[in-house]
């Protein structure tokens, strides 16, 4: 799996892949609750609410004004009634500033300000006084979660803004008087001919009390077991099967062999919600159907009723993170069963490659090779043959021909993303290699557009951690870190990232921490070189060479060629100091110097 790519035509990909990617994403990228305490985050969990008053009452006036572009000296009037047109316009220009400054990067997407008028972009928001007035909605069902007044806390900023404030509340409270009918959308989805891919059924999860969605009115175990379909459905590796709901329970117990034949299921998620008072348990587990029906990952979860506005945070975005590392886990089992086609090498490629033994790891290439001959419009073939590259570079078995190796990786993704322009784990390993040609920009750019394709996809968490880290921002990286390990707590691949600690820790100058993470990194996957790395760097900066001196021979061992000078130039460094700090880190170590 070895070839190389030119410096032109490298660029070239670089544009082709711009082209394709840089398409207008219909994802929703904020969450803005105006009833009760007002709350807004962003699409990756960040607060992006205004810390002033007025920037708040700004947010909230747009909010309720979806699609309308408002007059700046409408606002200004409003707000600032007892000064001048002069002074008005300058306190809302720094109302709208403190407004971006809490969006951060997405304020671009959100809000649009220009010289006589603003505007929220609405359709790039979900925002529940607007939910509530959806038809599709039931909204007296949906105020019952929405506690507290509209725009709590927001009284008294001006007299006519009371006015306002108090005529909307009215509003509000009539049309939440009624009830609209649910409306059922079906989540069905195709499986792909040919039986070369994995069968995931979600079923209908059983509700044990009333209870419904915050959002949707709905009875919440069909609601969550239709949000948990829809987002697995953005993950590549299976097809999602939601159209069963027939079937006898428990499943488990269940004598399903003609089922099973019938549909050709490999998985089914199944669950059940209890209510207990202003108490929700929600009980998930995964079933292994290829041989027995038995449950392979089970996961309890507990939230108060007035919790329901965070069950994707705290339930599906945790359900179906776990679900796929999972089953690539068991599907990449040596004498696991017979696979199907290009996946079905690829599955067992998965653990092949996170092993890191050199022997493996070629065997690794292999297969991916195999699966793009066999299948050439699977595009999870050739991103993860840039991913094997990039792990070729990182392990220092490309030593001779680390641009060469990057190109190649690079022109893999573009042919996965060409395939497949919104797969999540093309984009995100794109980023990852964009990281390691030291184009920072385009690395977070893709990073952030992987993310919005899939929430949910924990290895690419961590991954742009790691990224984070090369760029100076050690702290971001641990918040990344973070959500890798909410979202996949049981990642049989941890030990894969938990060196991405180590070095965030190291660019922090936590070194006994670095220490104390990196030990547990090595022992945990000691043919992994990049463990190392941050280890021995900070054992030179704490001045404890003897203790690093076994750690550099295992790693001169798995990087003959290894040396402080090759480091210093391979690595993706964007600061200079940064750079500086961690090649005197392993020069104090005692790593040879070229």
């Amino acid at each position: 799996m070895q070839s190389a790519v030119s410096g032109s035509q490298s660029a070239a990909v670089a544009i082709n892949i711009a082209r394709l990617v840089q398409r207008p994403l219909t994802c929703r990228i904020a969450r803005i609750h105006l009833f009760g305490p007002m709350r807004a985050t962003s699409y990756l969990g960040d607060d992006i609410l205004p810390r002033s008053k007025k920037g708040r009452a700004v947010l909230g006036y747009l909010c309720l004004a979806p699609g309308t572009k408002v007059a700046r000296l409408r606002l200004a009037k409003m707000l600032w009634e007892e000064t001048s047109d002069e002074h008005a316009r300058g306190s809302l220009r720094h109302a709208v500033l403190d407004m971006c400054e809490a969006m951060g990067p997405l304020a671009a997407e959100l809000i649009s300000a220009g010289r006589t008028a603003v505007h929220l972009n609405a359709d790039s928001c979900w925002i529940d006084a607007i939910a509530m007035r959806d038809a599709s909605s039931r909204g007296s069902e949906l105020a019952q979660f929405c506690t507290g007044q509209l725009l709590e806390g927001l009284d008294g900023l001006s007299v006519s803004f009371d006015r306002w404030l108090l005529e909307r509340r009215e509003r509000f409270s009539e049309k939440t008087k009624g009830s609209l009918p649910p409306r059922i959308e079906s989540q069905a989805r195709h499986s792909v001919p040919g039986r070369n891919r994995l069968r995931l059924a979600v079923l209908p999860f059983e509700q044990r009390g009333e209870v419904k969605h915050a959002e949707r009115g709905e009875d919440l175990g069909f609601s969550l077991s239709r949000d948990i379909a829809a987002a697995l459905a953005r993950f590549r590796w299976f097809d999602v099967v939601t159209s069963i709901s027939l079937i006898a329970r428990p499943l488990v117990n269940s004598t399903s062999t003609d089922f099973l034949q019938r549909e050709q299921l490999d998985y089914a998620v199944d669950g059940a919600v209890t209510r207990r008072g202003r108490l929700i348990e929600i009980n998930v587990r995964l079933l292994d159907l290829t041989r027995r029906t038995r449950p392979v990952w089970s996961e309890r979860f507990e939230l108060r009723t007035r919790e329901l506005h965070r069950l994707n945070e705290m339930v599906t975005g945790r359900v179906v993170a776990n679900i796929d590392p999972i089953i690539l886990h068991i599907e990449g089992q040596p004498n696991r069963r017979e696979h199907f086609g290009a996946t079905g090498l690829l599955l067992l490629a998965m653990p092949l490659l996170f092993s890191m033994e050199r022997s493996k790891f070629e065997r690794a290439g292999e297969l991916i090779r195999q699966a793009m001959e066999i299948d050439p419009h699977n595009a999870m073939a050739p991103a993860w043959a840039a991913c094997w590259h990039l792990t070729r570079v990182g392990q220092g078995w490309a030593a001779q021909d680390v641009a060469g190796t990057l190109s190649t990786a690079e022109a893999l993704c573009f042919k996965a993303i060409e395939i497949d322009p919104d797969n999540a784990e093309a984009i995100g390993i794109y980023a990852h290699a964009c990281a390691w040609k030291k184009d920072f920009g385009a690395a977070v750019q893709y990073f952030d557009r992987s993310l919005r394709l899939n929430p949910n996809l924990a290895f690419i968490w961590a991954l742009s951690a790691a990224t984070y880290c090369y760029i100076g921002e050690p702290d971001t990286a641990l918040q990344r870190l973070k959500r890798y390990r909410d979202l996949a707590p049981f990642d049989p691949y941890f030990c894969i990232y938990e060196g991405v600690y180590a070095i965030a820790y190291l660019f922090k100058g936590d070194y006994e921490q670095a220490v104390l993470i990196g030990r547990g990194a090595v022992k945990a996957n000691p043919d992994y070189s990049a463990g190392y790395k941050p280890l021995i760097g900070a054992l030179g900066h704490l001045g404890r060479a003897d203790e690093a001196k076994p750690y550099i021979a295992k790693l001169l061992k798995l990087e003959p060629h290894f040396t402080v000078e090759h480091f210093a130039k391979t690595y993706p460094f964007k600061k200079p100091q940064d750079r500086r700090r961690y090649a005197w880190g392993l020069r104090l170590a005692g790593v040879p110097e070229r």
